[in-house]
C-alpha cells in the first residue's frame, strides 16, 4: 500500500508531505495507482519550481520514498501559491485514494507547536 503523509503546520498550511510503498495494484510497469500517485507528487514538486522559483528540499529513493519539504523563509505572496499548488495536489491524491483505497492511504499530521 502506497501510504501519503501530509505535514501541516499549526497554522494549516503545508509544511512537507512524504509518499512510501508500493500500490501493488497491477504488475510493475501496468499499476495505475502507482503512475498516478507518482505524476500528481512529482507534479506538484515540480509546479512549485517552474511557477514559484523555490526549490524544495526532496529525498527519493528508489523503494518508492519520496519526500519533499517546503523551505521555512519564502515570502508570503509565495508561500500562498505554494500551498495552493499543494492543495491541488492534496484533492488530486485524495480522488485517487477514493477509487482505489485499497492501495492508498493518506495520512494528515498537524505540528503541535510553530
Amino acid at each position: 500500500m502506497i501510504q501519503v503523509t501530509i505535514h501541516r503546520k499549526q497554522s494549516g498550511t503545508i509544511q512537507s508531505f512524504t509518499v512510501s510503498g508500493h500500490a501493488f495494484f497491477a504488475k510493475r510497469g501496468n499499476d495505475i495507482v502507482c503512475a498516478g500517485v507518482s505524476a500528481v507528487s512529482i507534479g506538484a514538486i515540480n509546479a512549485v519550481h517552474a511557477l514559484t522559483g523555490i526549490t524544495p528540499e526532496i529525498e527519493q529513493k528508489e523503494d518508492g520514498f519520496l519526500s519533499c519539504v517546503i523551505p521555512d523563509t519564502i515570502p508570503a505572496d509565495t508561500d500562498e501559491k505554494i500551498q495552493l499548488l499543494l492543495e491541488g495536489m492534496v484533492v488530486s491524491l485524495r480522488t485517487i485514494e477514493e477509487e482505489y483505497g485499497q492501495h492508498i492511504k493518506i495520512t494528515f499530521k498537524k505540528q503541535e507547536v510553530e
